[in-house]
């Protein structure tokens, strides 16, 4: 089992530890590609702040981000499980989950990223702000930017077995999957379920969907599940007191849609 996150925008702050060693980071079929992220990204930032601001998106209250960008070589670097925060990684409480559950993570879990391209989250890095929406000056757009290198490495790295794929819209720009890939990967919606006038209204979950999206990983990997399929997904979820509706594409070369249906926000 693969499961693709998002990162959160947020990075934790702080700590000490050595700097980032670039050529030990997970997928080191990717080493290139970061590194030209890395320079210009550490480039633009040591540079004209406000030109850098502009370009990352930052609001004025952000403005910090841009030099912390200029010391990411020197930066002190912790595991990617630390750094990432947010309502996402909240519910999924990596740092509390037992040894086992722990040990799953590091080999299921991988985070895309703009800077990186992914990583895992045992994987040491700085903390970073470059969202995959960035367009650099001279690399461009950071999601297309991705596709050639992602799609070298993501192949192999997908294997047999499950793709579950929890990426919101900008970062899966970066890697789609393909052919038998797309075949046993499954794309997850959050549905919040509500009666209204005794007939059920639905809708999609915005800012909670990523907390069911935590909570849904947090179980998987603490009941020790790695299904096979998406089907093999969908009876593993509703073991686990999940409602789930999915429906195998009409298509083949297509992703499953993996709908979980909530009726509380939380």
């Amino acid at each position: 089992m693969l499961v693709l996150l998002p990162p959160s925008e947020g990075k934790a702050v702080g700590g000490s530890g050595a700097p980032l060693k670039a050529g030990e980071l997970s997928l080191p079929g990717l080493s290139a590609a970061r590194a030209s992220v890395l320079d210009e990204l550490v480039s633009l930032c040591s540079g004209d702040e406000e030109k850098a601001r502009e370009v990352l998106g930052l609001s004025e209250g952000l403005r910090g981000e841009v030099a912390k960008n200029a010391e990411l070589r020197t930066a002190p670097a912790r595991r990617a499980a630390e750094i990432y925060t947010g309502v996402l990684y909240d519910a999924l409480g990596l740092a509390s989950l037992d040894a086992p559950a722990r040990e799953l993570a590091g080999r299921a879990l991988l985070v895309f990223s703009g800077l990186w391209g992914a990583v895992r989250i045992d994987d040491r890095i700085p903390s970073y702000r470059c969202s995959m929406g960035v367009k650099l000056p001279g690399l461009g757009a950071l999601g297309p930017y991705w596709r050639e290198p992602m799609a070298e490495v993501m192949p192999e790295l997908a294997g047999d077995g499950l793709v579950l794929d929890l990426r919101s819209a900008a970062y899966a720009t970066a890697w789609k999957p393909k052919g038998e890939v797309a075949e046993r990967t499954a794309t997850v919606r959050v549905l919040h379920s509500r009666v209204v006038d005794g007939v059920e209204k639905r809708s999609v979950v915005s800012h909670f969907n990523k907390a069911t999206k935590g909570r849904l990983v947090r179980d998987l990997l603490a009941a020790g599940a790695e299904p096979e399929s998406p089907a093999a997904l969908v009876d593993v979820l509703r073991g686990l007191g999940h409602m789930v509706e999915a429906q195998q594409p009409a298509k083949s070369g297509r992703a499953w849609q993996v709908d979980v249906v909530v009726t509380e926000l939380h």
